[in-house]
């Protein structure tokens, strides 16, 4: 697919556009709310029975997940999951819509979910369930003029793939294949949803490589997840914390903050630990980032097992936002991304 087609697919919608357009929707929005760093609520000082009716304003809105997984068989003590499973469960915590991601690389989890089993799968659900899928970039080796990678990707966005992750292969970010991979998904106009830790989509303390991909491939958006990205809310990483969950207070000037202001290909992935994390371990900081930032930041879970527990679920009893900060994390943000808004 060319480029102008794959800009006629998502309804020829920059990143800059969807910006704009999101910043008309929620005017005004911000200029009641606290200066960023100051800590105090948006809504703070206001009666009870506002807030109330802010509060039924947010839980009124429709809630997309970023970031979900089906699994075919059991590993680490966890049941299988399958689609019915996983739709069974957004009815019984109020989710709407969800995305699905595929897991082709065997750094990604004990037992794959390959892009063709994913999408079977979500068949049955295609008002619910949103399929992604994804090529292990080290298939690359087996061709010269990767027509069969190509011809591959096609396959998978013909049968409704509708975006590309999560990649989560243990070579660098920036790797020639992985490049090659992006200028697919660029032709394609797929999103694509990288894990970044110690094993897999592998950078330095300051996300150099991964900052030369955003300048790189301006027509991909990128959306950052795991560990070695939610480490760099904060300015003071160490390199044994791309794979583990820092707890420390956040201390201001971190690069997460820094590319969502710098580029408008990039987003936030808030699903798992990381990204829980990322935003309570220091609260008051949290706040104030999701406030500035809600623009590019995607409401997700990373459910992977039956009975998976989630805090995302409480975040928007956690932090308070105006409900337009937070239709734009529940659904509005994504649905961009995928050319439906």
């Amino acid at each position: 697919m060319s480029r102008a087609r794959a800009s006629e697919r998502r309804g020829s919608t920059t990143s800059a556009s969807r910006r704009r357009v999101l910043s008309r929707a929620s005017a005004g929005l911000l200029g009641a709310a606290s200066v960023v760093g100051t800590g105090e609520s948006a809504t703070a000082g206001t009666e009870p029975s506002v807030r109330s009716s802010q509060e039924a304003a947010v839980a009124d809105q429709p809630l997309f997940d970023t970031h979900t997984h089906l699994i075919p068989a059991e590993t680490l003590d966890r049941e299988p999951l399958h689609a019915d499973d996983l739709v069974s469960w957004m009815d019984a915590v109020g989710i709407d819509r969800a995305v699905v991601l595929a897991l082709d690389s065997p750094e990604s989890y004990p037992v794959q979910a390959p892009s063709w089993w994913i999408l079977e799968q979500v068949a049955a659900y295609p008002d619910r369930l949103v399929p992604f899928c994804t090529v292990d970039p080290r298939t690359l080796v087996y061709e010269e003029d990767f027509s069969a990678v190509t011809h591959l990707l096609e396959r998978y966005v013909e049968r409704g793939a509708r975006g590309f992750g999560e990649l989560k292969a243990g070579l660098p970010v920036d790797d020639a294949r992985h490049e090659r991979l992006y200028e697919l998904c660029a032709d394609h106009g797929l999103p694509v949803v990288l894990h970044l830790d110690d094993k897999a989509m592998l950078d330095a303390v300051g996300l150099p490589r991964f900052e030369n991909v955003l300048a790189s491939f301006p027509d991909v958006d990128f959306i950052g997840h795991a560990h070695g990205w939610w480490a760099h809310i904060s300015a003071d990483v160490e390199e044994s914390d791309l794979g583990r969950y820092p707890e420390r207070p956040v201390e201001p000037g971190g690069r997460v903050p820094e590319l969502l202001a710098r580029y408008d290909n990039v987003y936030g992935d808030l699903s798992g630990l990381s990204g829980w994390t990322g935003l309570t371990r220091d609260p008051e900081y949290g706040r104030a980032f999701l406030e500035t930032h809600h623009e590019q930041l995607l409401f997700g879970t990373d459910y992977l097992y039956p009975g998976h527990e989630v805090p995302q679920l409480g975040l928007f009893d956690r932090f308070d936002l105006p409900a337009e900060a937070w239709a734009n994390v529940r659904y509005r943000n994504l649905e961009g991304l995928l050319g439906e808004a």
